[in-house]
């Protein structure tokens, strides 16, 4: 699951920025990625199949393999067989193979619910976007500064010991335009993000 979680990841992320992909001719290098995590997902997925089908030729042949050795115990035990003891036996055994063949399918779906379960745990104890931590100004009482940022540090983990941003001061006045060039991987989006909220504020204020 954990090997699949991190296929769907980067296809999903290929996918979605498919034309930042295109412009910077990307496309051998995630697809090499995603080549290389289905590999180890397909590895993966033929231990899983080959371990699930060794469980299953287990149970199924274990219920035949009891009643063989029940009737040689009582064979060498001198227990007498006769056609209702026998019967008896084999119809009770008879009754309980589907359920224990079942076992293995059972332990199965149990994983994949325990799996589900903690995800949607998860979504649902996400932390919300820290709008406290941004101060709203009036707009008609303060055209000096749209967005304010003083001595302010970032964090997509809430580390402050090691932010994803220091020292940002920004001021963007009411109908000014603003451009912001570096190289990639800079923090160009992450400082974007910030002034929309979605990453958490260390120190400094933010005020909009």
């Amino acid at each position: 699951m954990v090997a699949q979680d991190e296929r769907l990841k980067a296809s999903s992320e290929a996918l979605v920025n498919m034309k930042v992909l295109k412009l910077y001719a990307w496309e051998a290098h995630f697809k090499n990625v995603v080549d290389n995590l289905r590999n180890v997902e397909l590895k993966l997925l033929s231990l899983v199949q080959l371990r699930r089908t060794y469980h299953i030729v287990i149970f199924m042949t274990s219920l035949k393999l009891a009643s063989t050795a029940s009737f040689f115990a009582c064979y060498f035990l001198n227990i007498p067989l006769n056609a209702s003891n026998v019967f008896t036996v084999v119809a009770t055994l008879c009754l309980v193979q589907d359920p224990i063949a079942n076992i293995p399918e059972v332990i199965a779906a149990i994983i994949q619910a325990k799996v589900a379960f903690t995800r949607i745990i998860n979504f649902l104890e996400a932390p919300e976007l820290q709008s406290e931590n941004f101060r709203k100004r009036c707009f008609k009482n303060d055209l000096k500064d749209s967005i304010s940022i003083k001595c302010a540090d970032f964090s997509w983990e809430g580390n402050a010991s090691n932010p994803t941003l220091r020292n940002i001061n920004l001021d963007v006045r009411h109908g000014q335009k603003v451009a912001i060039c570096r190289e990639v991987g800079s923090g160009k989006s992450t400082l974007l993000a910030t002034i929309l909220g979605e990453v958490s504020k260390t120190k400094g204020t933010v005020s909009f």
